[in-house]
């Protein structure tokens, strides 16, 4: 794989967001160039299938492209970690695509990293078959589906406790007794009000 240029500083990346903005195309160039890196380290996550290699970075540019394109800067994100994600998802429905590969919803999907950097799964509590690579980035779109409607499928207390829970859009990582101490409830309440927000939130994966 060739030498990509060295990423962005997030001062740099905020000054050529900013000119971007302003119009200027060459910052877009800019930033496309100095994350071609990004596009293929996420690529790496492929290897092994029958793809070429170019192809996959072909098309993990056009989802750094369009990451570019629909990036709000007022967000605390870092660009990267938003054109990661559109990076996947590109690959994913090319790969959804071309193989035509039946959908299966799992609940292990990684949503996010622990504060050791481990990979974190909404429902990683539940027994559940492995799923093999291919498998698994094909439910990406269902997770985020399922995270879309946790308001809806959760009562508000349900999804206070389940975003704390699993470190869930932007909230802190926290156990059931530092959940029970921060509302005043005990932890076996706690516990009582996940295990009927998990039952809640399995009986739409089979239903959606």
């Amino acid at each position: 794989m060739k030498t990509f240029q060295k990423p962005l500083t997030a001062a740099e990346e905020k000054h050529y967001l900013q000119r971007y903005q302003e119009g200027d195309p060459e910052a877009k160039n800019i930033l496309i160039e100095r994350n071609l890196r990004l596009v293929a380290h996420v690529v790496k996550k492929y290897q092994g299938l029958d793809e070429d290699m170019d192809d996959l970075i072909s098309i993990g540019t056009i989802g750094l492209i369009k990451a570019i394109s629909t990036f709000d800067a007022k967000k605390s994100v870092r660009l990267s970690t938003y054109a990661a994600r559109c990076i996947d998802n590109e690959l994913l429905m090319m790969l959804r695509t071309k193989k035509k590969y039946a959908k299966e919803v799992s609940l292990y999907e990684p949503i996010g990293t622990d504060k050791e950097g481990n990979e974190i799964n909404l429902l990683d509590i539940m027994e559940a078959p492995s799923v093999d690579i291919i498998e698994d980035y094909s439910t990406r779109q269902d997770v985020l589906h399922l995270l879309a409607c946790l308001k809806k499928a959760l009562s508000p207390k349900e999804y206070q406790v389940i975003c704390r829970r699993y470190g869930l859009f932007g909230e802190e990582e926290l156990t059931q007794r530092e959940i029970a101490q921060e509302l005043s409830i005990s932890r076996s309440y706690v516990s009582r009000i996940e295990k009927n927000a998990l039952q809640k939130l399995k009986l739409l994966f089979q239903t959606t």
